[in-house]
C-alpha cells in the first residue's frame, strides 16, 4: 500500500545517457536543461539533479540511480522526473518495479516530461504499465538487431570481439591482423604442450620469459581456441575465418586430442574424443576436410557425412582406409626414415635463419620507438610525469626479458638437417608404444599432415 504520509516538495530529476543514445537528441545537457525549464513551469523550486552518463539503461546498477533511490527511502522527495520514460529504465519489469515498489510505496509521485503524465493521477497510473511495455519492446528489439549484426560479421568471417584481440593478433579497422611477437608466443605454447608440458607449468615458464601469461586459464583458452586455425565462432556456431591462421590444423586438433586424454586421466568431461593414432593428422586429398576414425577405418567427414561442420564436398568418393593399416603404414615410413634419415633430406635445407631473432628485434624496435614517444608526450604536453613512468617500466622490463632471450638463441643459421636427425632420433623410443596419447605426441612431431588420394596413395608431409 502506499505511503500517504506528507512529503517535502523537494524535486529530484534523473537523466541518464547510454553509448548508444550519443548521437539521439537525448544528451545529458538536453535533457537537463528540458526538465529544469518544466520544473519552472510548474512552479517547483530548483531540482535536485542525478546524472548518470554512460550507462545503460537494462541494469539498475548506476551510481546516480542508486543514490536517489537511496535519498527516496529517506523521505527526501515528494516527486521524481524524467525528461522520458526510457530515461529512467528500458526494462519493463524494472520500471514497474521503481514505480510500485519504491516511489508509490514510499508516497513520491513520479513524472515523465516527454509522455506528459504522473503517478499522482489515474490516467498517469494507467498509462505507466502501457509504455513500459514498450520500452521492454525497443530493448528487445535493440539487442536483436546488435545479434544479427554480430552473427552476420561471424559468417563474413569477420572477428566479433571488438578490440579485445585474441593473443597473437592486433585488431585494426575490424581486421584481425597477425601480431608477430604475440603469435610466436602462442606457437610456442601449442609446442610446448604438444611435447608434453602442463598447463601450469606452461603458464609458469611463459611469464617468466615474456611477461604477461597471468594466469593457467589463459593458457588453457589459448590451446582450445579454433580462431588460431582461421575460424570465428558466435552463439555456438563456427565459421571459416578471414583473418591469418596462426597454427597449423594438425597441431591444432593433435593438442586438442591431447588436451582430452588429459582431461580424461583427471575426470574431466570435455569434448574432444580423438582416440587413435593418427587423429587430426589424415586430410582427403581430393576434398581437402580432414579424416576421422570411426568403425574401424579412417573416414573423409564429406563423404562420411558423420559431421554436417566439416563437409566440403558432399558428393566425395575418397576411399576410406583401415584404421591398423594405415597406422602400420605410417609408422613403418617412420621407422625408415629413424634408420636412414638420408631418405628425405635432400627436402631439408642445411641451413636456416632462426625466425625468432627477427620477431624479438622488431618488438625491441617497437619498444624503443614506443619509450621514445613517451617521453617526447611528457615534454611536449606537460603532463605529470608519474603519467608515463608506470608504462616506462613496463616497457623496460619487457624489453629486459626479450634481449634476455635474444642472447640465449644462436647467433649463427642453424643446420636444420642435423637438427632435424636429432628429433626424429630422439622420439624413437616411442616406437611400438602401446598408449595412444604418446604414440600421437610422436607421429605429430614428426609429420605434419597425412594425405589420403583417390586413388588410395599415401603421401606424407614430414614437419621439417
Amino acid at each position: 500500500m502506499a505511503n500517504t504520509k506528507k512529503l517535502p516538495e523537494t524535486v529530484a530529476c534523473y537523466c541518464r545517457v547510454s553509448t548508444e543514445n550519443q548521437i539521439e537528441n537525448y544528451s545529458i545537457d538536453e535533457q537537463r536543461e528540458r526538465l529544469e525549464a518544466f520544473c519552472k513551469a510548474k512552479g517547483w523550486s530548483k531540482p535536485v539533479m542525478f546524472i548518470d552518463p554512460g550507462f545503460s539503461g537494462g541494469t539498475l546498477e548506476r551510481p546516480a540511480l542508486r543514490s536517489l533511490l537511496g535519498d527516496v527511502e529517506r523521505g527526501r522527495f515528494g516527486t521524481v522526473v524524467v525528461y522520458k520514460l526510457d530515461r529512467l529504465s528500458r526494462s519493463q519489469k524494472d520500471t514497474l518495479y521503481l514505480i510500485e515498489d519504491v516511489f508509490n510505496k514510499h508516497g513520491v509521485s513520479f513524472v515523465s516530461v516527454c509522455e506528459n503524465f504522473d503517478t499522482g493521477t489515474p490516467f498517469g497510473k494507467a498509462m505507466i504499465g502501457i509504455l513500459s511495455v514498450f520500452a521492454q519492446l525497443e530493448k528487445d528489439q535493440i539487442t536483436e538487431r546488435f545479434t544479427m549484426g554480430r552473427i552476420g560479421r561471424a559468417k563474413s568471417g569477420l572477428f566479433h570481439g571488438g578490440g579485445n584481440a585474441p593473443t597473437g593478433y592486433d585488431y585494426v579497422d575490424g581486421h584481425l591482423v597477425v601480431n608477430e611477437f604475440g603469435a610466436m608466443q602462442v606457437q610456442e605454447v601449442y609446442e610446448r604442450f604438444k611435447n608434453g608440458e602442463s598447463v601450469h607449468s606452461i603458464q609458469r615458464s611463459m611469464h617468466d620469459k615474456y611477461g604477461g601469461w597471468t594466469n593457467h586459464t589463459l593458457v588453457y583458452n589459448v590451446l582450445k581456441n579454433s580462431i588460431y586455425i582461421g575460424m570465428v565462432k558466435f552463439n555456438g556456431m563456427e565459421y571459416n575465418g578471414e583473418h591469418t591462421p596462426i597454427i597449423d590444423e594438425g597441431l591444432f586438433y593433435e593438442v586438442q586430442s591431447l588436451l582430452s586424454s588429459r582431461n580424461a586421466a583427471e575426470g574431466q568431461k570435455t569434448p574432444f574424443r580423438a582416440g587413435f593414432l593418427l587423429s587430426g593428422l589424415v586430410y582427403c586429398g581430393n576434398c581437402g576436410t580432414r579424416y576421422h576414425g570411426n568403425h574401424g577405418y579412417y573416414k573423409c567427414y564429406s563423404r562420411a557425412k558423420s559431421n554436417k561442420k566439416y563437409i566440403t564436398d558432399p558428393d566425395c568418393k575418397n576411399p576410406n582406409l583401415k584404421i591398423d593399416e594405415l597406422d602400420k603404414f605410417v609408422i613403418d615410413e617412420i621407422s625408415k626414415v629413424v634408420l636412414v634419415p638420408s631418405m628425405i633430406l635432400e627436402d631439408i635445407p642445411e641451413n636456416v635463419t632462426d625466425d625468432r631473432r627477427a620477431v624479438i628485434e622488431k618488438r625491441l624496435a617497437e619498444i624503443t620507438a614506443s619509450s621514445d614517444r613517451l617521453i617526447d608526450l611528457y615534454q611536449a604536453a606537460d603532463i605529470p610525469l608519474e603519467s608515463v613512468t608506470g608504462r616506462l617500466r613496463e616497457l623496460e622490463t619487457e624489453k629486459a626479458l626479450l634481449e634476455k632471450q635474444l642472447d640465449e638463441l644462436p647467433k649463427f643459421p642453424v643446420n636444420k638437417r642435423s637438427a632435424w636427425i636429432e628429433n626424429i632420433v630422439r622420439y624413437k623410443e616411442f616406437l611400438g608404444v602401446s598408449d595412444v596419447t604418446a604414440g600421437r605426441m610422436y607421429v605429430s612431431s614428426v609429420i605434419r599432415k597425412i594425405v589420403i588420394r583417390k586413388s588410395g596413395e599415401v603421401k606424407i608431409q614430414w614437419r621439417i
